[in-house]
């Protein structure tokens, strides 16, 4: 699912979703997506392959840019299936542990570890830094 290619990103979230609204069978990649989705009702109207959406670049102060959003709840949930980085998987649990049976607050928490770390390594120049990464992780479950 994931690519360096931001239209054909976008073009995969679009085609997923128009699949799910017209009930056409989803690969599991398509599925997690199309779950996601479902959380987020304030997208559903927004993910379309309307020409404009498709190169919105989202620059307004406040404004959420929902591929990006969606698109850290599928790096997240793909870190912790594939526990990169290591550990990641047992924090996961324990935030989720914390935040009780709410599953989708806790990972906007993390999402926010996720997206300040990229922040990092993208404007900063930084390397990808795991351990801080993984502290960041950890005081999701203090916040609660």
């Amino acid at each position: 699912m994931f690519t360096q290619d931001r239209s054909e990103l976008r073009a995969r979230f679009t085609a997923a979703w128009a699949k799910a609204r017209d009930h056409q069978p989803l690969d599991p990649e398509e599925q997690q997506l199309v779950e996601i989705m479902h959380e987020h009702p304030e997208y559903q109207q927004t993910i379309t392959d309307d020409d404009e959406v498709m190169h919105r670049d989202y620059r307004e102060e406040g404004e959420v840019n929902p591929f990006l959003h969606i698109g850290l709840h599928l790096a997240l949930l793909e870190q912790v299936r594939k526990d990169r980085p290591a550990g990641i998987r047992r924090v996961y649990r324990q935030v989720l542990d914390a935040y009780g049976s709410d599953r989708h607050d806790a990972e906007h928490a993390m999402m926010s570890c996720l997206a300040d770390t990229i922040w990092r390594v993208v404007r900063g120049g930084q390397r990808f830094n795991e351990k801080a990464y993984l502290r960041c992780l950890r005081q999701c479950k203090d916040v609660v």
